[in-house]
């Protein structure tokens, strides 16, 4: 889950440095990704295993069927104008850029933060008792 975090805020990041390399660009239109959600980072078939069940019994359930559209499935970044847009049709704000970037910033450090801390906790759990 960190893994698909860490890669959603990289390419995050890539996506407002190009906005922000465009800012004189006339006619350009800055690009967002959508939020990072749980369902997405599980991909299409979710934690569930790829093997099918057989319905042995009428009493059984069926598991519930999920439907993740291939937006969710791949992070592609879409027009998000910002508040101004200029006589030339430039839709770039630096401000909200760079308060998107410290967001990404922030939210990229917490999860090197959590991966370190389950590094750790791996490193402690594998070694000798004292």
């Amino acid at each position: 889950m960190l893994k698909s975090r860490l890669g959603y805020l990289g390419q995050r990041e890539r996506v407002i440095a190009e906005n922000v390399a465009n800012s004189d660009t006339p006619g350009f239109k800055p690009k967002d990704l959508r939020g990072f959600t749980f369902e997405a980072a599980l991909g299409p078939n979710g934690m569930r295993p790829a093997v099918s069940t057989t319905h042995t019994s009428a009493m059984h359930l069926s598991p519930p069927k999920r439907q993740i559209s291939a937006q969710q499935r791949e992070l592609r970044p879409q027009e998000a104008p910002d508040s101004d847009i200029t006589l030339d049709g430039n839709a770039v704000s630096l401000e909200d850029q760079m308060l998107k970037m410290a967001d990404a910033k922030m939210n990229y450090d917490a999860a090197i933060g959590f991966y370190q801390k389950s590094l750790g906790l791996l490193r402690m759990a594998a070694q000798k008792p004292r």
